[in-house]
């Protein structure tokens, strides 16, 4: 059995990756989603200090066809705030979450939609720890410091995932929209996870996908403050149910 559908929104928190930004934008723009099924994409601006604003105008410019849509933070709030402005705005079926920078590769978004089309699933989580795909060889901590989140939510939650911290989370979207979302930073991943898990008669999904990760000196941002965050968030969405 095959459901389709017709838009699919592509929400994107932007922060300094002016460097980034264009070639991200590039693989969209050239993307094509099984069925024809078009893109809606949503890039939130929030408050980058660099030419990242400028670097996207003058894509939106060079290719308007692609339909960007630009959202700005007048102050920089943090990556959830920024997912919340962009969720809020979306108007596709279904919505996926995107970084600007290069660790994900948007090719894989057919995969996460498969249990959709097949009916099966209302929330995809794409996996850098499941299958058989690419995954860069970096960190020995982050690796253990994420297998632990995973294992404090699923127990919160009582799901068996394996990466709760992936970017790539795929909703239907009045789903998401109906969610009472409150962490502004990286404590958007728990919470939503805790929050969804609570949805009666949600069906979660999970597939493996590619992790192409960035060193610090890539511009990779997450630190050792957002793991001790992401905690609180597990307890207090999780445990809690706040």
């Amino acid at each position: 059995m095959t459901v389709p559908f017709n838009t699919l929104s592509i929400v994107i928190p932007v922060y300094n990756e002016a460097r980034t930004v264009h070639q991200i934008l590039d693989v969209l723009r050239e993307l094509e989603l099984v069925y024809g099924i078009g893109k809606e994409i949503i890039l939130v601006d929030d408050c980058s200090s660099d030419a990242s604003v400028e670097v996207i105008q003058a894509y939106a410019t060079r290719y308007p066809g692609v339909g960007l849509r630009l959202l700005r933070h007048a102050v920089n709030q943090g990556k959830g705030a920024a997912l919340h402005t962009g969720i809020r705005e979306a108007t596709g079926e279904y919505i996926i979450i995107q970084d600007a920078d290069l660790e994900y590769d948007p090719q894989e978004y057919n995969l996460l939609l498969r249990p959709v089309l097949r009916g099966s699933a209302d929330v995809v989580y794409g996996s850098r720890f499941m299958g058989g795909n690419p995954h860069r060889i970096l960190f020995f901590w982050h690796s253990i410091g994420n297998g632990v989140l995973t294992f404090l939510s699923n127990m919160c939650t009582d799901l068996n995932l394996t990466d709760m911290e992936t970017c790539y989370k795929l909703f239907r979207r009045d789903i998401l929209q109906g969610l009472k979302l409150e962490e502004k930073r990286f404590g958007f991943e728990p919470e939503v996870t805790a929050k969804v898990a609570r949805v009666p008669g949600v069906r979660i999904y999970e597939v493996g996908i590619s992790y192409y990760g960035r060193t610090y000196a890539e511009g990779k941002k997450i630190g050792w403050r957002d793991g001790v965050r992401a905690i609180y968030c597990i307890l207090k969405y999780g445990l809690l149910r706040q």
